[in-house]
């Protein structure tokens, strides 16, 4: 099954986006792995917080497929630990579908459509992060999790 993670706006700092793209690479040694990254909406300072959520929301549901087991990274999902969520994505990755996609979202969170299409919703943590840390967090724990399900040495109980 290939692995997703679809962002609402593109990582600004560059060593953000060295750093995310390095754990990305290694992701793509245990699974197939792509970043994709849906555009900010523009003129944002004319839109109302629910407009700029329904119109990041169109973007994203256009990118989606059908078959798409879709996971929402939003701070009220469920937590896991870091073997829980190797076990959580081992189990979503043999469940047969294409595609696993985890999306974050913008600034003020998901569209009703969107949490409507959603099949669940996971948190990386209560406390919220930037789009720029939330992507570098994932991709660190997406390879966390491919080295525990690998019996690797790169996590430590």
């Amino acid at each position: 099954m290939k692995t997703i993670l679809l962002s609402v706006g593109k990582t600004d700092n560059p060593l953000f986006s060295q750093i995310t793209e390095e754990f990305s690479r290694r992701i793509g040694h245990y699974v197939p792995f792509e970043m994709q990254i849906i555009s900010d909406i523009k003129n944002t300072k004319n839109l109302s917080e629910k407009e700029q959520k329904k119109q990041e929301g169109e973007k994203l549901l256009k990118w989606l497929q059908a078959t798409d087991l879709v996971v929402l990274l939003d701070d009220k999902g469920k937590q896991y630990s870091s073997v829980e969520f190797a076990g959580y994505v081992e189990k979503k990755s043999l469940s047969g579908g294409r595609r696993l996609v985890f999306v974050v979202g913008g600034a003020y969170g998901f569209s009703q459509e969107v949490r409507e299409r959603a099949n669940e919703t996971v948190s990386l943590s209560r406390m919220t992060f930037t789009h720029q840390m939330v992507r570098l967090i994932f991709v660190e724990q997406l390879y966390r999790a491919m080295t525990i399900l690998h019996n690797e040495p790169y996590h430590h109980e």
